[in-house]
């Protein structure tokens, strides 16, 4: 539940830092602008709310990592909810706004994720997992939309070393092998999620973990 926090805080952070050119920069988003994938947190946050008072009896059927649906193919930014969210990012207009509502509807999924039962399960996504693996498997979203953030914006922060050494584990669990160790946390996610493309060196590295990345997680 701490590390939900703690990432959370980082990245809402992040968007509150940035300076109103920033929003018109790409994000490591395909298809999204900063300020896109900041429309984007929103809907993550009332999505959290949402789940957090959706709770369910039946038993769990899904955990972190098979929370999370792997496909093969990278996004294109075509999807529809992909290029609605484009549309109300636009028609927020002034970047102050979307910093305004990410804190406002960020700060509220932060609190409601604090007073949350962790063994508490709740329904998402068609499947039933405990509060504390929700909000594991947003530990991972999260850090790779923070990670995605600051793709185009050179000296910005990296999200929280935790966060990053969950995510890359969490990652490992979904790959099925865990990242080679001389991979860096950052290294292992950006290449694990199709982020980018690894080196020579790396792909050797990978061995036959590499023919089972990239994952695009959805």
């Amino acid at each position: 539940m701490e590390l939900f926090s703690l990432t959370w805080t980082a990245l809402r952070t992040a968007v509150a830092e940035l300076a109103d050119e920033d929003f018109a920069r790409p994000s490591g988003c395909t298809g999204w602008l900063v300020r896109d994938l900041a429309c984007h947190l929103i809907i993550d946050a009332q999505d959290v709310l949402i789940t957090l008072a959706t709770p369910v009896d039946e038993a769990a059927t899904r955990d972190a990592a098979t929370y999370w649906e792997v496909s093969d193919s990278p996004p294109t930014g075509d999807d529809p909810l992909d290029a609605l969210t484009v549309r109300l990012a636009a028609a927020y207009q002034e970047p102050w706004l979307l910093q305004f509502h990410l804190d406002d509807v960020g700060s509220a999924a932060d609190r409601a994720a604090a007073l949350a039962d962790p063994g508490r399960r709740v329904g998402t996504r068609g499947g039933v997992l405990t509060t504390a693996d929700y909000l594991s498997a947003y530990v991972l979203e999260w850090t790779l939309h923070h990670l995605d953030l600051i793709a185009h914006l050179p000296g910005a922060a990296d999200p929280p070393t935790a966060s990053l050494a969950a995510s890359r584990a969490l990652l490992g669990r979904i790959a099925g092998a865990a990242f080679p160790t001389s991979f860096s946390h950052r290294d292992a996610l950006l290449i694990g999620t199709g982020r980018r493309e690894p080196t020579e060196v790396e792909r050797t590295a990978l061995g036959a973990l590499g023919r089972r990345v990239p994952l695009i997680l959805g």
